[in-house]
Order: C-alpha cells, then structure tokens, then sequence
C-alpha cells in the first residue's frame, strides 16, 4: 500500500506524475494558500508533507501537525520559514531543495544587473505606454558592464555562478562571505574579509546571502553609506535583507542609482513606494521560475522523502 503525501501546491506535471506513481498523493487542487491550520488538518490522514517557501511553520505550526508526521521537505532552497529547532524537538525530518535553484537564480541575477544598468524597465514603459518620441542621443543613457567592480555577498553556488556569468561581461568580481573559498572556486575572484570592504568597492552590488538573524536588513542607511555614490544594487535572495525605506531613500536622493529587486519583504504586498520609482527594476520573484528549476526541486524534495520513508538519511537534510 503506497504511502500518503501531502503537497501543498501545484507543482510542474512531471513532479507531480512522479509523486503520483510513487505515492498516493493529496494535492491542493485549486493551488491557493493554504494556512497553517489547513496544513495540520490535512497532514492527519497522510504520511508525509511537501511544503514550499509560501508556507509559513513556525514553532506553533510544527507544533500543530499531527503526532504522527515525521518526514517533511521544503520545494525551496530557503529555509527561513520552517522553525528547525521546533522541527527537531518534534522529531520530524526535513529536506530542502538546494541545487535546481542556482543557474536559473544567477541567471535572473544577471538579467537584474543588464535590466537596471541599461534602463530596461523604463524603455519597455515607454513602448507601452506609446509615449516613445524617437531615438534621441541622450534617452535613457545607462552603464556599460564591463570593467565594473561586481560585489556579490554570499559567494554559493547562486553567487559563485553569478560571478561564472557576470565574467563574461568583463565585469571583475569581488565577494565577501563567512569564509573565502578555495582558488578553484574563486575563479579570480576578490575576496573581501568583511563586507564594509566589499560595500566601499562594488559599482554593482548583489545580494546573494541567506535571511539570518545576522543578515536581515542588513543593506540599510548605513551599509549604503559605504558604497560608491551612484552604485547599483541588486537582489535575488531575501526580501528581509534590505530595508526598504533606506532603498528607496537612497534611490529617491541619487545615493544610488539603481535597484533590480526580484524578491521583497511581505511580498507580494510589497512597499507601496517601490512602485512610484522610474529607477528601478521589479521582478516577482522569477529567481526559480524555470521548469528545469522547478523540476529539480521538485524531484530533490521528493528524494528526501523517497529516502526517508526508506530508512535512510535524506541526501538534502536540514534536520
């Protein structure tokens, strides 16, 4: 008799068809959000959960679930909305899905940096909202890539292939994290053994670091105080790593000249100012939104479950 899985939102159809071959799975057929009472409720006749970053487990929701459930796995990399430690007093198993996230992110990244140096969210405007007067030697002058300082805090994969791409851009590389990484990895790369040292050289700035107590909105007043006037900064992490108001000070005063946001704090109902400014670049959180991403994430949460349910280690345990 197979075992019951609880999903908590559509998934891509190859995913779900391998859930569905290997276990009798429960979906949330209209795909909305579910709540954390919804979650504990239909865990009671089921075996195991896959949850994704839009549900919240803190340590009321972990405590919540029915006594029985002890394997759960995220359909995310992230794992700030899962309390770990509530996780583990419990019991219970869980998993992420750490790789199938990385070159769609830098990707994404990357388009962010192009998108904001170049203006493109202002020229598309301007063509559709058919107010484009012609080509004029001055419209919409934005940077060139090549030769900048790129400053990526938080050098994993996603950074690490941030840096593969921004490279060929003839962009030099700079990064601070917790520890430098070996020169095989580096690449070239400057390390920066904190990151003030990093912030006072990045003409562009990326944002590549986890939500941690210690990182969360951390890029304020004082870390862009730091940086060269008129830098560009961009964000495929968190949205609690910025402080908005300080952002959109500083991009309102010219401090800096630009953001490429694609995550934001309380998304989707983000600062209502975001939407005011011309020098800005917003995406709604595309950084995974490739289906060879979300496929592999989808197949990595189901592994852990596959492994769990086995017996064995998950080969992407967070607890």
């Amino acid at each position: 008799m197979k075992k019951r899985l609880l999903i908590t939102r559509r998934l891509p159809s190859a995913v779900e068809e391998r859930a569905h071959r290997d276990y009798d799975v429960v979906l949330n057929e209209d795909d909305h959000q579910m709540t954390a009472e919804e979650i504990a409720e239909k865990a009671r006749d089921v075996d195991a959960v896959m949850i994704t970053i839009t549900d919240k487990m803190p340590e009321a929701a972990i405590m919540a679930l029915p006594e029985h459930i002890k394997i759960m796995s995220t359909f995310s990399i992230g794992f700030d909305h899962i309390d770990l430690n509530a996780a583990k007093a419990r019991g219970i198993k869980i998993g992420n899905a750490p790789h199938g996230v990385t070159v769609a992110t830098a990707e994404i990244a990357m388009l962010l940096l192009l998108g904001a140096a170049r203006r493109a969210s202002e020229g598309e405007r301007m063509i559709r909202t058919k107010s484009w007067p012609g080509w004029a030697p001055l419209q919409l002058v934005g940077r060139r890539l090549d030769n900048k300082k790129l400053g990526i805090f938080g050098f994993g994969k996603i950074g690490r292939a941030l840096a593969q791409r921004a490279r060929g851009f003839d962009m030099e590389i700079h990064y601070h994290d917790l520890a430098r990484v070996s020169p095989e990895l580096e690449q070239g790369a400057i390390y920066h053994e904190t990151l003030d040292s990093l912030l006072a050289v990045s003409e562009f700035f990326s944002i590549n670091a986890p939500s941690t107590p210690e990182t969360r909105y951390f890029f304020n007043k004082d870390a862009i105080s730091k940086m060269p006037h008129g830098a560009i900064v961009v964000n495929t992490a968190r949205g609690d790593l910025v402080n908005d108001a300080d952002l959109i000070e500083a991009l309102k005063s010219g401090r800096l000249a630009y953001a490429g946001l694609d995550v934001f704090a309380g998304e989707p109902n983000i600062n209502e100012e975001y939407y005011t400014l011309e020098n800005t670049f917003l995406l709604p959180h595309l950084g995974s939104a490739a289906i060879e991403a979300r496929n592999q994430m989808g197949f990595e949460a189901l592994d852990n479950i596959d492994a769990a349910f086995a017996g064995k280690e998950m080969p992407f345990a967070l607890t």
